[in-house]
């Protein structure tokens, strides 16, 4: 579980990814935006059972990959997901064991051809795991810790592992991990796990949601998008809640007089970031496995946030400041998802620069949602958080053009940008985002008028938001590792770039000015 979107006070906004929402008809009455026809590289849309196949075969050959690979003896493999390309090319994520412990920073990525040739690996450490003992160096361990092998900075070695489970001061769930140097017992670091992101929407106006009838009423559970179910904690902080239910299928009133309202938006979010996923990326779910999560609206009283919980698989909504303004809006909803689909993927570490990509990754897949929805009560921007009124004056809680517009973003990278705010330290990747979308300078999209600088002063033109998302999604899914940092990340995008649309491509030149232009050389 990790916190996610913030604003400059004490609140902070945890977004990632809820799952497919509810549907018993088409789409919605405003419909999605059509999608160009994808480059070969580009995923392949798998069934669960094709997907689970994939990663069997790959299970069955870890031995032979670890010896390729030229691993020592007591490493082994742990295959943790298998992406395919359109063109037979195979992107297979692991993770690693040292003597049986596990490496925290040592996933690594094998990419193969269609004929099974090994062409590259990505790997979250380029050094060698050679821990001289596996034995306890302390005294006395921190209790209910466990022991690990820690690799995503610095030199491996030996560490514990403890999770500190507490409440913030604004209510939000923290799940944060303490890693522990084994033999010294200093601190080495720490990063949270909880990542805070027809019916009458309050939002999105109205809408048609995925429910099911069951008996003489209806449940806000989407049988067509993985199971996806809503529920009204009715201002508690535990447990499911009670599934919303009604009797004329006929859910919410616009306002939030009525408790099923949250429920409308939560439920068409989950619907429209799973239909994102499946239609764009040809992703189906979270996880990529077909299972939906589950939403929960009415969290706690006044509660100015949103948060994805890994151990749940659950989104989690509260209803703003006076219980007046739910945090359920489109791009909410879909930033809180995509911390699930970083989860299930990259597995970025939510502290440093990988934190910073990380919250940048659900912001990014937040505004493309938006777009994607094609909503007329909520039109694509690249404004976050714009219809929850969360700073209480009516702007947004962060702006993609100018990331520093709110006060507190990076519009460029920095020397120590790994120790700000992952919530601020995002503005980089962000702004590299919309550089790489739509250009600097002057213009109006939707309505909106942007007007994005550059760190040096160049001119970038875009190469349009449909390209940009197949670029950092395949980057995503294929070369980010759980501690890819902003030069990194750079690394990663030019190879997807690559993949996709050619070495020599306008694509591949747009996205090296695009991280020029925010100081990621």
């Amino acid at each position: 579980m990790t916190p996610h979107i913030s604003r400059r006070t004490t609140v902070s906004i945890a977004t990632a990814v809820a799952a497919g929402a509810l549907l018993t008809g088409a789409l919605t009455a405003t419909g999605a935006a059509a999608q160009p026809s994808a480059p070969s590289a580009t995923p392949l849309a798998l069934s669960a059972s094709a997907r689970a196949d994939l990663i069997k075969d790959a299970r069955a050959n870890t031995a032979e990959t670890a010896q390729e690979l030229k691993l020592g003896s007591k490493e082994k493999l742990v295959v943790r997901d298998v992406v395919k390309d359109r063109d037979g090319t195979t992107h297979t994520r692991y993770e690693r064991t040292y003597d049986g412990l596990p490496v925290l920073g040592g996933d690594l990525v094998v990419h193969a051809s269609k004929s099974g040739e090994r062409e590259g690996v990505t790997r979250a450490t380029s050094k060698s795991i050679d821990v001289a003992t596996t034995g306890a160096s302390l005294a006395a361990a921190p209790s209910g810790a466990r022991k690990i092998v820690w690799a995503a900075t610095g030199t491996p070695r030996l560490a514990y592992e403890k999770v500190v489970k507490s409440t913030k001061k604004d209510g939000t769930p923290s799940r944060l991990h303490v890693i522990t140097d084994a033999a010294t017992g200093k601190k080495i670091t720490q990063f949270d796990a909880i990542m805070t992101g027809t019916g009458t929407s309050e939002y999105s106006g109205t809408v048609e949601i995925g429910t099911t009838k069951s008996g003489s009423s209806y449940a806000l559970t989407d049988g067509t998008r993985g199971g996806h179910s809503t529920y009204n904690l009715n201002h508690g902080t535990s447990g499911k809640g009670t599934l919303f239910t009604d009797a004329d299928d006929k859910w919410g009133d616009g306002t939030v007089n009525d408790p099923a309202t949250a429920g409308v938006d939560a439920a068409y979010g989950a619907q429209v970031t799973w239909d994102f996923y499946k239609n764009v990326f040809g992703r189906s779910g979270i996880n990529g496995d077909g299972k939906g999560a589950y939403s929960r609206v009415h969290y706690g009283n006044a509660y100015v946030n949103a948060f994805w919980d890994d151990s749940c698989f659950c989104m989690t909504y509260g209803d703003g400041s006076g219980n007046k303004d739910p945090l359920t809006a489109i791009d909410v909803a879909a930033h809180e998802m995509s911390h699930g689909v970083t989860s299930a993927t990259a597995g970025l570490i939510y502290s440093g620069e990988s934190g910073g990509l990380n919250e940048a990754t659900s912001d990014i897949f937040g505004t493309s949602v938006e777009f994607y929805a094609n909503n007329s009560a909520d039109p694509g921007d690249y404004l976050i958080g714009e219809k929850i009124d969360i700073n209480g004056d009516g702007s947004p809680l962060r702006y993609m053009d100018k990331p520093s517009k709110d006060g507190a973003s990076l519009d460029s990278w920095k020397s120590g940008a790994g120790n700000v705010d992952v919530h601020y330290s995002s503005g980089i990747a962000n702004h590299f985002f919309y550089l790489l979308s739509e250009g600097s300078g002057k213009k109006t999209i939707n309505g909106v008028a942007y007007d994005s600088p550059t760190a040096d002063g160049s001119t970038v033109t875009g190469i349009g938001r449909d390209k940009a998302e197949q670029i950092w999604f395949k980057a995503l899914t294929t070369y980010f590792t759980s501690s890819t940092n902003y030069a990194k990340a750079r690394t990663a995008t030019l190879s997807a770039a690559s993949d996709l649309y050619g070495a020599s491509s306008a694509e591949y030149k747009a996205v090296a000015a695009a991280w020029t232009a925010v100081n990621v050389k």
